[in-house]
């Protein structure tokens, strides 16, 4: 079984910006440099053939190159957090990439993702509070 997920690389100067704002939280597990990155699907745990067809699916994917824009930061988890992000601007190019992934893993079999796509970056996962 793998663990799969898509996602889209964040360059290191953008990398190097977002370790600067990495502190003054306690109790956080800190991303690192090399983990950052926008997720755009994700898919869990999956067989070697399911692998196989999920990474075919999405080679046939082609998007043109587009900018990424950072704004913000927040937390998921409501009232007891448990995750600190720093946003990603949802631009028409990025969301229809996302779109078309979602499509391709769906062709491949894989449910519709619940959850409502919010492009953003994981700088630290918090601990649960007391």
């Amino acid at each position: 079984m793998r663990r799969l997920f898509v996602g889209l690389a964040i360059p290191d100067e953008i990398a190097a910006g977002l370790e600067r704002l990495q502190s003054g939280v306690p109790g956080a597990r800190w991303s690192r440099r090399e983990q950052f990155h926008v997720t755009l699907r994700f898919i869990g745990e999956v067989d070697g053939r399911d692998a196989t067809a999920i990474d075919d699916a999405l080679s046939l994917i082609s998007a043109p190159h587009f900018s990424l824009a950072l704004h913000a930061v927040g937390t998921f988890g409501g009232r007891d957090p448990r995750e600190l992000w720093a946003g990603v601007r949802a631009s028409e190019p990025l969301m229809h990439l996302q779109r078309k992934i979602e499509t391709a893993v769906q062709r491949v079999g894989l449910p519709a993702d619940p959850r409502k796509f919010t492009p953003h970056v994981t700088l630290a996962r918090l601990k649960a509070s007391p």
